[in-house]
């Protein structure tokens, strides 16, 4: 027999202790779960548990995010011609992931049901969720905007997408706490509708006028292989254009980045963190949410000019030429011509960078 290495080991044992938590979590709900029982499924220690994710909140998230890369996609959508039909689809396939009102308390369906609540009860987690959430406004809100002819002005729609996530978040606890409730039909149509109504959305941060300029310097751009997680693809970053690295509390910066740099530069979102073992496996979870309702809502060729990255090891951070980071990170660079050709840090750095 062919003796595992210590990192095959590892891996095996991190899938049976995944394997073990979904059906734990699965039977008892993630408030009642217990990692002894964990790594009794498991056939494991209570030890080689914590070994592989420091505790259940972040082992909950890890077994949610991949129940989520598993999730049986829909084959990519046309690009759709409206916002009322982007906003529709989005909204028709997160319903069609909640619970039905008669579903078994302990079916797969009801996996996710104390994930909200679990996130609302600590501050460590929400300041990150809620610049998740955030971020899918955004990148859902520009999905809105294609769809406007080109000579036309479109208006941000950056509101809509909010007003639609928070009614669809909202029919997500409604489906644990009152399940039945809420007619997923008239949810989806509620959401379609937000795409007419006039929210008075305009971005005008009020602190770019008093950003400083971005440095110039001159430095070879050398990166790492990578993947963009909003595609599930290997990312592209080679491409001249901004690079920013981005903490999960200032992840919504990167809007700046989108809105204020030429068209033809490519954007890409570096995401770190200061607790990748917790909080790295929540912005994988929304990230791979996101990227599936996308998915049922518009093409990818629809989608905005974004690569998103998780970069938990730091590796591209420090690529970039950013050493330290943390959760309040905000740095960006320009490359043009496999060099970095100028860079900032700090509050406004994104805009900055778009600038140059």
């Amino acid at each position: 027999m062919t003796r595992l290495s210590r990192a095959e080991t590892q891996e095996r044992n991190r899938a049976r202790v995944l394997a073990a938590a979904l059906d734990e979590f699965t039977e008892h709900g993630f408030r009642d779960a217990k990692v002894d029982r964990i790594a009794d499924r498991a056939e494991l220690t209570r030890g080689a548990v914590y070994s592989n994710f420091p505790g259940k909140r972040a082992l909950y998230f890890a077994v949610l995010a991949q129940a989520a890369e598993r999730a049986s996609l829909p084959q990519p959508s046309a690009p759709a011609s409206t916002a009322r039909a982007i906003l529709a689809d989005f909204a028709r396939d997160w319903m069609a992931r909640l619970p039905l009102a008669d579903e078994e308390q302990s079916s797969a369906a009801r996996l996710d049901r104390d994930l909200l609540p679990e996130i609302a009860a600590d501050e460590h987690t929400r300041r990150p969720f809620s610049q998740l959430t955030s971020l899918s406004a955004i990148l859902l809100g520009l999905c809105l905007e294609k769809t406007y002819p080109r000579e036309q002005s479109a208006p941000r729609m950056v509101g809509a997408a909010e007003a639609a996530l928070t009614m669809l978040c909202g029919a997500t606890q409604l489906a644990a706490a009152a399940p039945g409730f809420a007619d997923p039909f008239a949810v989806v149509l509620a959401c379609e509708q937000l795409a007419e109504l006039s929210l008075h959305d305009s971005w005008q941060p009020a602190h770019l006028p008093h950003v400083p300029p971005a440095r110039t310097v001159s430095r070879n751009w050398t990166p790492p292989p990578a993947t963009d997680a909003l595609r599930d693809q290997p990312a592209f970053l080679d491409r001249d254009g901004i690079l920013a690295v981005l903490g999960l509390h200032r992840l919504a910066a990167i809007e700046e980045a989108l809105r204020a740099a030429p068209p033809e530069a490519a954007i890409t979102a570096v995401l770190v963190t200061s607790d990748p073992g917790e909080l790295g496996l929540l912005a994988r979870l929304a990230i791979t949410r996101l990227r599936n309702s996308l998915r049922a809502a518009a093409a990818p060729s629809a989608w905005p000019r974004l690569q998103i990255i998780h970069d938990e090891s730091g590796a591209l951070a420090a690529a970039a030429g950013t050493l330290a980071t943390s959760d309040a990170t905000e740095t960006a660079v320009r490359i043009h011509a496999g060099r970095i050709v100028a860079e900032a840090d700090g509050y406004g750095a994104c805009y900055s960078v778009a600038l140059v």
